[in-house]
């Protein structure tokens, strides 16, 4: 089962504009197209509907909210932002109560409009009835769902189901399985998408500060508290509180998130004011909760009040089918991002890829395609096989064999590429990244010859 990128249309005329936007957009995971006026928008061939539109109101020629006319006898339902200067508010409120999703004055900030085009999306996708699961809006911009195995599907199907009430989720999974993700697919397919999703990793902050993280101080409440300060809870009210890494917080104050939990109520540090908030919340760990029970070092109670509808994301040797369909998808996205044209994987690097252990799962794939990226000169991927090789998993059959193999092959295009050159600007050691002695070695070892890349058997080696 795959997601794609959702497709945003960008017409306005001023060029930094469209770039910057584009970037942005790109940088997030979702495709843009851009047009520089009204008229070129609508003579360009349109095979792929768009999921979101983003115009200049004061276009030349055919204004923003002229265009926004012909879509609209076009029947074209995509929801519409509109970008616009102080002077030209009024026509663009007038746009905003014919139809129009919502619109924002210039200069804007970018992240404002990354977040209003989500929503649009997101509400658009959900009235089609496309379950479609977005990027986690996050610093990291953790990656989109991808796969087509059982095991992801079981979960997606359990995420389909709980989505749309407002229980509590336990999610359970080893580091870098994509529990936020998940979360944040809760979050975007349930009635609280058009609010606020807070997320909180409960193990990246320091004990003495949580409370106040989770729940707000009143200014003079503790030492540095020089200033009011609303906690998550108050934050995610109306939406969604992901609280990650839930085992870690402490037992004196497990009893304060338990009430919170189950009460939707609690106090600021140094108020007596009961606060109410309506929040849905989401936790998950890595770490065995039942044996903490046992351990006496995690409630039961409050376990039993976050465990209502548990799910189990599975770590990535156990969905290996789905591992070609990430490299991909990482790869098309971060050469894109790195204005690389990747064009190809080969055969054996990719069943390399299938074999390795992954134990940091997803996240380690990501990164790990991240560097290979990067280190690409050319249109196939280049593979920095002594990092990967670590990664080997040894119960696999014939790993280590499908691992030289895929050595060979690598080395061996590299040298058709570069008519057999090894040293100097442009030959296999530059291409592959690699010292000259390091390459001949290789070779030696992995009895790649002159024959193996060139029908020259005869001639010198250079």
């Amino acid at each position: 089962m795959s997601y794609t990128e959702p497709l945003v249309y960008l017409v306005d005329d001023d060029p930094s504009v469209r770039e910057g936007v584009a970037g942005l957009l790109h940088s997030a995971g979702i495709r843009a197209k851009t047009f520089s006026s009204a008229e070129e928008f609508l003579a360009a061939p349109r095979a792929i509907s768009p999921s979101c539109l983003v115009l200049d109101v004061s276009l030349p020629g055919l204004s923003g909210l002229d265009l926004q006319q012909e879509l609209a006898k076009s029947d074209v339902q995509a929801p519409i932002i509109f970008l616009t200067g102080h002077g030209d508010i009024p026509m663009t409120v007038r746009a905003v109560k014919a139809g129009a999703a919502n619109f924002l004055t210039k200069p804007f900030d970018g992240e404002e409009l990354l977040n209003t085009i989500r929503q649009c999306i997101n509400s658009y996708e959900s009235q089609r009835g496309r379950q479609r699961l977005e990027p986690i809006a996050s610093d990291y911009n953790f990656e989109d769902i991808v796969g087509k195995s059982d095991a992801l599907h079981r979960v997606l199907e359990q995420v389909s189901i709980v989505a749309p009430t407002d229980s509590t989720v336990l999610l359970h999974g080893e580091t870098g399985t994509g529990k936020e993700l998940i979360a944040r697919a809760i979050h975007n397919l349930s009635s609280r998408r058009e609010h606020t999703f807070v997320r909180m990793n409960c193990a990246a902050i320091p004990s003495g500060l949580l409370e106040s993280e989770l729940f707000g101080h009143e200014k003079g409440a503790f030492t540095g508290a020089l200033a009011q300060k609303r906690g998550r809870f108050e934050l995610a009210d109306h939406g969604s509180l992901f609280l990650d890494e839930i085992g870690d917080i402490s037992l004196e104050l497990q009893p304060k998130l338990l009430r919170a939990v189950q009460e939707q109520e609690f106090e600021r540090l140094g108020s007596a004011k009961t606060i109410h908030v309506d929040v849905r919340i989401i936790a998950a760990t890595h770490q065995d909760l039942p044996a903490m029970i046992r351990e006496n070092k995690f409630r039961e109670d409050l376990f039993y009040r976050l465990n209502v509808f548990p799910i189990e994301i599975p770590p990535l040797r156990e969905r290996r089918e789905d591992i070609p369909l990430l490299v991909n998808y990482f790869v098309s996205k971060l050469s894109r991002r790195m204005g690389k044209k990747i064009t190809s994987i080969s055969k054996q690097a990719m069943g390399v890829f299938e074999n390795a252990s992954w134990p940091g799962n997803v996240r380690e794939l990501q990164n790990f395609i991240e560097r290979a990226v990067i280190l690409t000169q050319g249109s196939e991927l280049y593979v920095p096989f002594a990092e990967l090789n670590n990664a080997m998993s040894a119960p696999v059959t014939n790993s280590i064999s499908t691992f030289q193999d895929a050595q060979r092959e690598v080395i061996i295009s590299a040298l058709r590429a570069t008519s057999g050159k090894i040293a100097g600007a442009g030959g296999a050691a530059e291409r592959l990244g690699l010292k000259r002695t390091t390459l001949q070695n290789k070779m030696r070892r992995l009895n790649v010859s002159r024959a193996d890349w060139s029908p020259l058997a005869d001639a010198p080696v250079q």
